[in-house]
This record gives C-alpha cells, structure tokens and sequence, in this order.
C-alpha cells in the first residue's frame, strides 16, 4: 500500500492565483481526449494516441484517485498533475525498497507558456507537503526537454541520476531530500 492510498480523497479544490486543482468530472473527458490525443503533448511521452481509440477507451469519468488533479482554469480542464507511486520495475529510486512518489503532470498545448504547470504543480507539491512532511517526490523526464527540466530546476528537484529507459536519456531529480539520506 503506497502511502497516498491512506489520504482521504477527493480532497477539497486547492485554489491558487488562477487555476482550480480538482478532482476529475464527467465534462473533463472530451478534454482527456484531446490532451492524450495530441501529438505535441505526446512528444515526449511515447506519443498520442489515437483518438477513435481514446473516445473508446476513457470512462465517463477518467482517472478519479487520490493525488490526481484536473487543473481547471475559468471552468474548464487545461491539464492534469499526478502524485502516482513509482512503480518499482522501473529504474530510479532514492530508496532502496522504492515506494517514491512521483510527479506527473501534462497540459494541452494551448496552455504551454504561460507559467499554468508551475502554478500547478506547486500547489500540489505544497499539498502532499502538508499531508506528508518529509516524504520525497521524484520527478522523471527526458533530459532533451528543455521546458520540463527548466520546470523542474524551478519547482526544487535536484538530478539524483540519469538512465536510459524508452530509448532515451531519463533525468531523474527529487525534491526535499537529500542524497544520503535514503541512500541511491
């Protein structure tokens, strides 16, 4: 049992500036398609899918769990951030057993550049903070993405490693622990 298993979901909406980080609703799947189906988003995540598929394939209500939030922006959804357990089978851990809890997030391409997934994932961050002080979030990305290492540097994650996995270079950083600590 991962330790997000144990929060009480779906937690209360966490309001920043000017984005609402929810859980997911019926009227966000049309967007969930749109965002897995995009081939600009998808660059760097093993790519779209396609969308005759996804209309197939997503419930009426996609991914409800806890640490699973639909960024909403003026009531409508821009993207999602993701607190997920790491799964074990893949490379880069800071604990020897794993049981990290890793960052996600994805925006549709029309949100890209205005500072929406730093707004977001910070709040999120600050909310697992809270449930769980202490506990490292883990952040993996391919180095060649420039926006997302930069995001990561400014949200506070440190490189712990880097490995080749999907037939790229992975950065793999962690925030709010330090090497040693856990041990690599």
């Amino acid at each position: 049992m991962h330790l997000l298993d144990q929060v009480a979901w779906p937690t209360a909406p966490i309001r920043t500036e000017r984005l609402v980080l929810r859980e997911s609703e019926a009227r966000d799947r049309a967007a969930f398609v749109e965002l897995f189906a995009s081939p600009e988003v998808g660059t760097y995540v093993g790519g779209s899918r396609p969308r005759a598929e996804l209309e197939r394939a997503v419930p009426e209500v996609p991914a409800r769990r806890p640490g699973f939030f639909v960024i909403d922006l003026d009531g409508a959804m821009i993207g999602m951030v993701t607190l997920d357990p790491r799964d074990p089978g893949r490379p880069g851990h800071v604990r020897p057993d794993g049981g990290e809890t890793e960052l996600g997030y994805m925006f549709l391409p029309r949100a890209w550049g205005r500072g929406y997934a730093a707004e977001a994932c910070a709040a999120a961050l600050d909310w697992f903070a809270g449930l769980l002080p202490g506990e490292p979030v883990v952040l993996c990305t391919q180095s060649a993405n420039d926006r997302a290492m930069r995001l990561a540097a400014k949200l506070g994650f440190t490189e712990w490693e880097r490995f080749v996995e999907y037939g790229a270079e992975q950065w793999f950083g962690v925030r709010a622990v330090r090497r040693g600590t856990l041990g690599p």
